[in-house]
């Protein structure tokens, strides 16, 4: 992740702009403008980081938006610091060197953004941890914090899931609402063949059997079963191996930590989730910040 990328940029500026950083009344009336910090990110239990990256660009961020800032700084973490991996309480994230006024405005825009991210990751490693030694992948929806999905999507990854599709132009994905307004599986199929712009391969939703049949025979490249219980997903895997070419199969609907395995063993190929973004608790980070020695 290129976390000095414009788009990036653009998301931490919304954010800096949304917190007023750069007219921190406290810290302008409390803190002397050439004063030296040191901030310590910690990890106040066990996670999986996410983010980290970031923490820099926060900062850069700030200075371009301030004008003002003149005194540079820098952020260093462990070498065995990275994103993805696993952190214990009381860990040390990241050492911020600043101007402490900086790194007082940046502190809850730095915070926000890791532990949200850092959740999601979290989240996301107890699903992957839950289908070990199956076929299956654990896949992210498009159920993300309007403006934030590259972030969430990337936070995902470190956790150890997958990426479905990023947005709308990512490929087609024939749902029930679709299905409905095209009058049935065989006539959105239908025209989806026809209509796709390159080789974007073609999923459907399905929700029966019958569905399935239905999808099979009108050239469906891909299938979403959804919220199908495992047994029934396990009969349409079984149907689908069958089938003269190979058909990936996602299970979707109703899946948490306790029945992920259960949709794992059935011998589908994916399982997407889509509150490892929609509703991810955030993990506890706090930043630590004291005059520079």
């Amino acid at each position: 992740m290129d976390f000095h990328s414009r788009r990036i940029t653009a998301i931490l500026e919304n954010a800096l702009r949304e917190d007023s950083a750069t007219r921190d009344a406290t810290s302008y009336a409390v803190v002397e403008a050439n004063q030296r910090g040191t901030g310590t990110i910690i990890s106040k239990g066990d996670c999986i980081l996410s983010g980290v990256g970031m923490v820099s660009s926060i900062l850069d961020v700030f200075a371009a938006l301030d004008g003002t800032v003149v005194a540079h700084g820098e952020v260093t973490s462990h070498p065995e610091i990275f994103d993805g991996v696993r952190l214990h309480r009381g860990q040390t994230i990241a050492v911020i060197r600043h101007n402490a006024r900086v790194i007082l405005s940046c502190e809850r825009v730095i915070l926000n953004f890791l532990q949200r991210m850092s959740g999601i990751a979290t989240l996301t490693r107890k699903y992957v941890e839950k289908i070990a030694g199956t076929k299956a992948r654990i896949l992210d929806t498009r159920k993300t914090v309007p403006g934030l999905r590259v972030l969430d999507k990337y936070a995902v990854t470190c956790g150890g899931g997958h990426n479905h599709r990023l947005d709308l132009s990512d490929g087609v994905l024939i749902k029930n609402n679709h299905i409905a307004i095209a009058g049935g599986v065989a006539k959105a199929l239908e025209r989806a063949h026809r209509n796709r712009r390159g080789e974007q391969p073609i999923e459907i939703e399905v929700r029966t059997m019958a569905e399935l049949e239905e999808a099979l025979q009108h050239g469906a490249e891909a299938l979403l079963l959804d919220n199908m219980p495992p047994d029934l997903v396990r009969q349409c895997v079984e149907r689908a191996s069958s089938h003269s070419r190979r058909i990936p199969l996602e299970a979707s609907g109703g899946i948490n930590l306790e029945n992920v395995r259960q949709y794992a063993d059935t011998g589908v190929d994916y399982i997407s989730v889509g509150s490892l973004t929609h509703s991810v608790p955030a993990v506890d980070l706090s930043l630590r910040i004291h005059p520079a020695q």
